[in-house]
């Protein structure tokens, strides 16, 4: 049986060394990671390849699978992904603030290290490699626990990790893996507040909402993606059509796709057959509210029920609904949305100003596909999640985001 409290006291130990390296000894350590999981490739894609044959036969779904596989050029990506994080500027020691006290002193704000932070993700073992880097590089120790559809997947990566933070003098176990995917030991796992820090969950709804209601141990929520496209009374028709596919489609498994579309009613009788026409085309079933269905009579859509405006499907499926104005979208995506990412396609200041000022979300788009939600498209390298609550971040999760603050208060023997 796994023993989680040597895991955390291990952690703890690396932690402390970490948050005393200097910049350039972490950025050897992950280019050696980099370097290892390149040196190991046939050994992940085997481990990987026995994980997809099993999921396959458990039925997996088609997007969960995507997520599942990975392939030469995937590996490449999660080594190029830790070497963008090299290039980023390592946050640690970085005064955010500070002034001088009346009485002399200097007191200044700096960015630390979390210390240990834990990760309970699914099945995408490419989290393995960017959550490991992102938390090296802010000087932090790594618990990682995956899903069990990924288990061989994540025991070579973290291999080919701990392979490359050992050549570099620097302790393995700065990254380690839970190998006991049970529900028991996640549980276990969300008590160990005197080792874990900070425990950020990224999967669907029913993890992110276990790690909230059962962790003792304060919790970074990486919300599920129920993203909405709205298009406007003033919406153009191929931009319509185009950022919608794009956001449904370029990869539906994502927690930056969108699950349900908004039209205008002013419009809907205009756009919504040529985007409906794109969507389906591009494979994608619709399910709509009866006057999409009227509109749309000749394409035989399904009927949406209520649980389809509250569902992040993860697939090819879309909820279409007409709205009679902006302020119904709106409030639409107050009743319904995730707070993720939300896209307005417009030709009118005016509405996007008013969706931009109204719409509660980490990321509001105008015109612009909801899928640049990403670490990477923001320009922060590899990312560690979609915060989309508002303590202690919100949006995507770089490195000053795995930071915490401390005062540093020097002087000349100043008494109160």
């Amino acid at each position: 049986m796994v023993d989680l409290k040597q895991i955390g006291a291990d952690a703890k130990c690396a932690a402390d060394i970490l948050s005393g390296l200097t910049s350039a000894r972490k950025d050897a350590a992950l280019e050696a990671m980099a370097a290892a999981l390149i040196a190991q490739k046939s050994e992940i894609l085997a481990a990987n390849g026995e994980d997809v044959i099993a999921a396959e036969a458990n039925g997996i779904s088609r997007s969960l699978l995507d997520r599942l596989t990975l392939t030469s050029e995937r590996i490449d990506g999660m080594a190029g992904g830790i070497r963008k994080v090299i290039a980023l500027t390592d946050p640690v020691g970085e005064v955010v603030g500070g002034h001088r006290h009346p009485n002399g002193m200097r007191i200044q704000k700096i960015r630390v290290p979390l210390g240990v932070i834990g990760i309970i993700y699914e099945a995408r073992p490419n989290v393995t490699s960017d959550a490991a880097a992102l938390c090296l590089k802010a000087g932090n120790a790594s618990i990682l626990r995956g899903g069990k559809e990924a288990l061989r997947s994540n025991v070579a990566i973290t291999a080919a990790l701990r392979t490359g933070l050992a050549e570099c003098g620097i302790p393995a176990d700065a990254v380690q893996l839970i190998e006991d995917t049970s529900r028991e030991t996640a549980a276990e796992m969300m008590k160990m507040r005197e080792y874990i820090d900070v425990l950020i969950p990224r999967g669907g709804a029913g993890l992110i909402r276990a790690v909230v209601e059962q962790s003792t141990i304060p919790v970074i929520e990486t919300g599920i993606g129920i993203c909405h496209v709205y298009l406007d009374a003033s919406a153009d028709c191929d931009m319509a059509v185009s950022v919608t596919v794009n956001a449904k489609v370029s990869r539906p498994s994502v927690c930056n796709a969108a699950e349900t579309l908004l039209v205008h009613c002013d419009v809907a009788g205009r756009v919504l057959p040529l985007v409906a026409a794109g969507l389906v085309e591009a494979g994608v079933e619709l399910r709509g509210c009866e006057v999409t269905r009227n509109l749309l009579k000749d394409m035989g859509i399904k009927a949406a029920a209520e649980d389809d405006w509250l569902t992040e499907y993860g697939d090819y499926i879309m909820s279409v609904k007409v709205v009679d104005s902006l302020d119904a979208a709106v409030a639409h995506i107050a009743r319904y949305g995730s707070g993720h990412s939300e896209c307005i396609i417009t030709d009118s200041a005016a509405a996007a100003n008013r969706f931009s000022a109204a719409v509660d979300a980490a990321a509001v788009y105008v015109n612009v596909s909801t899928r640049f939600t990403d670490g990477e498209e923001f320009g922060m390298g590899a990312e560690i999640g979609i915060s989309t609550q508002k303590l202690h971040t919100r949006g995507p999760m770089g490195l000053s985001e795995l930071t915490t603050v401390k005062y540093i208060i020097s002087g000349e023997g100043q008494i109160r």
